[in-house]
């Protein structure tokens, strides 16, 4: 129930764009590195100094008007410039439905490969983030159109989908991030048990580190990532095979301890005024994150307007029954 609560708070569109309008008064800026790119690089030349790598995401997803998928082009374009300007340790994390997958998917290609092929010029890599099942296989495809001229890409699977030990197999010569996943997933397609999916989550983690070429472990679960830290030292596997990360605001505390260790690091930084639905999503992953961030991420204004969500979406779906 809590999962589903989330997921309808980010799908909620009233709620979306008083979060854009309201954000900083809220206390996004705890949950988001920045509104602009000047204040995002800051905020990765911060992370820099501790040891900590980033990946940068323009937040936003679900376009289906040209100007703006254009618009979110041209923005990520501008980070991809700033990290080479400033020679942060960076690189740059997008969802294809940003740049257009829903309008049309050669229109999509051809805003990705301006992308890629400029972060390609500069030495910085892209990944794909993926999205729901519906934009599963054509953002796969994508990846599948444009791996045939550019290396600096990767992608992300997620351990709640049944195809997720035949994807990771299939591009385990590409840098992949290992998520649980984010989205509500009907059974035909995914694990619906909590127990099932971090099974296969940590299935997927060790037969990546085992066989395929880079390996980033995205979890704020402290079980994992010492699970991990067992399974690397036991099977011989260098640091530099792999990286553990987390989202920006999250477990600051042990996001710095694991640099201090010797591992490799990355925080996965989002930035723009649109953070309303990919934290809402955050806390649908794992619930238990709003534990993590409660204390340094909520003020009294948050956690009142997520009082007032949350009542609202309950009585909305109670009315929609009746």
């Amino acid at each position: 129930m809590l999962k589903d609560l989330f997921i309808g708070l980010s799908e909620n569109q009233i709620l979306n764009s008083a979060a854009k309008k309201y954000g900083l008064k809220l206390g996004a800026q705890n949950v988001v590195a920045g509104t602009n790119v000047e204040e995002t690089i800051q905020s990765i030349k911060e992370l820099n100094a501790h040891g900590i790598s980033c990946t940068v995401d323009n937040l936003g997803e679900f376009v289906f008007q040209k100007e703006e998928a254009l618009e979110a082009k041209e923005q990520i374009l501008a980070v991809i410039e700033a990290i080479h300007e400033h020679g942060v340790d960076a690189h740059i994390s997008l969802k294809p439905s940003q740049l257009g997958l829903d309008i049309d998917i050669d229109f999509c290609l051809e805003n990705l490969k301006e992308i890629v092929a400029k972060a390609a010029s500069y030495n910085i890599f892209i990944n794909f983030d993926m999205e729901n099942h519906a934009r599963l296989q054509p953002s796969f495809d994508l990846l599948d159109e444009l791996s045939r001229d550019y290396d600096n890409i990767g992608t992300v699977i997620q351990a709640y989908f049944f195809r997720a030990v035949e994807d990771i197999q299939k591009y385990k010569n590409f840098r992949l991030r290992i998520v649980k996943g984010a989205y509500k997933e009907t059974e035909e397609y995914a694990y619906q048990d909590k127990t099932e999916i971090d099974e296969n989550y940590i299935k997927l983690i060790e037969w990546h580190l085992l066989n395929g070429k880079f390996t980033s472990i995205a979890t704020h679960d402290h079980h994992v990532i010492n699970h991990v830290k067992q399974f690397v030292k036991d099977n011989n596997i260098p640091n530099d095979k792999f990286e553990f990360q987390m989202l920006y605001g999250f477990r600051k505390d042990m996001q710095l301890q694991l640099a201090s260790e010797g591992y490799n690091f990355c925080t996965y930084v989002p930035f723009g005024n649109d953070w309303y639905g990919y934290f809402m999503r955050r806390l649908a992953e794992r619930p238990q994150n709003l534990n993590l961030v409660v204390k340094q991420v909520f003020n009294k204004k948050t956690n009142t307007m997520l009082g007032l969500a949350a009542g609202a979406f309950a009585l909305g779906r109670i009315t929609k029954k009746k």
